[in-house]
């Protein structure tokens, strides 16, 4: 199985409600579409999502990484030099995250299709399904509680509640959605909102409202390792890295300094597959459970952390609400997305066989 041709497109996928953080507020998924091409005819899809904002990432320097560099590693090669391969793309251009992630995901489609086995049984294959949180936008606490209510009503036990743009009116927030949801889990992101002593403060006053929380992710900027290592230390509610994890690398360290309690993987921050497989060997090592994350994202790449999660034992929280935040799904195959609950294909791959509306980019 030889490589022949790489296609970039887009697709615009419209959110039902709009998707309000700390950092942005979005109203449509926008992401880059990759297709690698192959002389058997089989044919490999990743997806990318410009999050500038995270990542550093946007369309264009997506498509330009791809297309100016990371191509050009790749025509001609037989999928079968996997490894050789993916250190190539890798090695092509440094950063990029989410080109690479795009990429790598494409590739191990087009290892499992020649081997004729999912991504999941061959990363591990721990499970079938597995059920995700919905994130609840920040907005006033009222349209916050309506926000949980309809989640509850449509079968979620778990909800991830988006904080931080006003640490005083994040207490009312919270208030409201745990009186309206008593028996749900709530995990609360702060998206680097808050300083190490705003964040100990905040948290455990919402402790001691019993407010229940079952963990805060990144209350304070990514590269304050020091700063989450003391909120960590002095906060009642456990702590998840998020931003601060953008490499094996950086798990590692975090996991050293004991700076958190968890550790959130996100393809697009690790560069893919390959890479998350690497932070999910260290957090073995050192007993540190996982989240397996996405940024907005369609359903390819999310579909790829779905065959991440059903892989390893260690990933025990999921956070892969992005296709159903859409209004529609113009991707043919992968996983199924039913409302929290998640089942992943066992088509070979990553049971991706199509996509609808796709713009190809013409160079």
């Amino acid at each position: 199985m030889r490589i022949t041709d790489i296609r970039l497109g887009k697709i615009s996928v419209p959110l039902i409600v709009p998707f309000k953080t700390a950092l942005r507020s979005v109203n449509s998924v926008e992401d880059v579409i990759v297709e690698i091409h192959t002389d058997t005819g089989h044919v490999g899809y990743g997806e990318a999502p410009p999050t500038g904002v995270i990542t550093g990432d946007t369309t264009g320097s997506i498509i330009g990484a791809i297309n100016d560099h990371i191509m050009k590693v790749l025509i001609g090669r037989d999928v079968d030099d996997f490894e050789d391969i993916i250190r190539a793309v890798n090695g092509s251009i440094i950063n990029n995250t989410s080109a690479k992630a795009a990429v790598d995901m494409a590739l191990w489609d087009l290892y499992g299709q020649l081997y004729k086995i999912p991504v999941y049984k061959m990363l591990g294959g721990s499970r079938k399904s597995i059920e995700t949180d919905i994130t609840i936008s920040v907005n006033s606490p009222e349209e916050m509680a309506r926000d949980a209510v309809r989640a509850i009503e449509n079968g979620y036990n778990c909800l991830k509640v988006k904080v931080g743009s006003n640490p005083e009116l994040d207490i009312e927030r919270l208030s409201a959605v745990r009186q309206v949801a008593p028996d749900a889990l709530i995990r609360i992101d702060a998206n680097q909102a808050w300083t190490p002593k705003q964040a100990v403060n905040i948290l455990n006053r919402m402790q001691e409202k019993g407010l229940d929380i079952e963990f805060v992710e990144q209350p304070v900027k990514a590269h304050d390792l020091e700063g989450l290592k003391y909120v960590t230390q002095n906060s009642y509610v456990p702590v998840m890295a998020d931003e601060s994890v953008f490499s094996p690398l950086d798990a590692l360290k975090i996991m050293q300094m004991r700076a958190a309690d968890l550790i959130n993987i996100k393809l697009m921050k690790c560069g893919g597959l390959t890479n998350a497989l690497k932070i999910t060997s260290a957090a073995e090592v050192y007993g540190v459970e996982c989240m397996i994350g996405c940024m907005l994202e369609a359903k390819i790449s999310v579909n790829a952390a779905v065959h991440l999660a059903c892989a390893r034992q260690i990933i025990t929280k999921v956070d892969l609400d992005g296709p159903v935040l859409c209004s529609e799904d113009p991707i043919i195959g992968g996983a199924v997305f039913n409302n929290k609950d998640i089942t992943v294909s066992d088509e070979p791959g990553l049971g991706i066989k199509g996509i609808e509306k796709i713009r190809y980019i013409k160079f």
